[in-house]
């Protein structure tokens, strides 16, 4: 499926919501009394939706890929943040949603590396760079591709 908007992204989608989720749990009482690590965790947090709409929108595969690692390095952040959260004190009334922000940072992740391992394998240089003839070249190459996998089955079953 083709996505012509960030906002359409599931993994965008996703980083929305690990952000107001991180944003809901700063108005508790004990994050709220640590300002500096309530602070970092949701500009850590807004940094993952927000890179993956920069990448997406700069329209290269390769601007998309750094941003796509930027995005997943914010969301390791704010996972690493969490485990500290899990081992102080203060939060132990907080402990089943942290796990559950923690699940979803790490579905985030995994989302990303998945997405970033298939543009490394893709060779469309973005959207910037299509054009009339790129897009026919394209095309040539699927149909040849399908024709020729189409061949290679008929030459199996024979």
């Amino acid at each position: 499926m083709k996505y012509s908007r960030f906002e359409d992204l599931p993994v965008w989608q996703a980083a929305s919501d690990l952000a107001l989720r991180i944003f809901a749990i700063g108005e508790k009482t004990p994050l709220r009394r640590h300002r500096s690590l309530r602070d970092q965790i949701e500009r850590a947090a807004l940094s993952v939706s927000n890179n993956i709409a920069e990448g997406f929108e700069r329209g290269t595969t390769p601007e998309l890929l750094t941003f796509l690692y930027i995005a997943r390095g914010s969301a390791g952040e704010v996972r690493s943040m969490l485990c500290l959260m899990e081992r102080m004190g203060a939060f132990s009334d907080l402990k089943s949603e942290i796990s559950n922000l923690k699940s979803l940072a790490e579905s985030i992740s995994r989302q990303l590396r998945g997405w970033a391992g298939t543009l490394q394998d893709s060779p469309i240089r973005g959207q910037r760079y299509l054009t009339s003839k790129t897009r026919r070249v394209d095309q040539a190459r699927h149909e040849r591709d399908e024709f020729l996998h189409e061949l290679d089955t008929l030459r199996k079953k024979t």
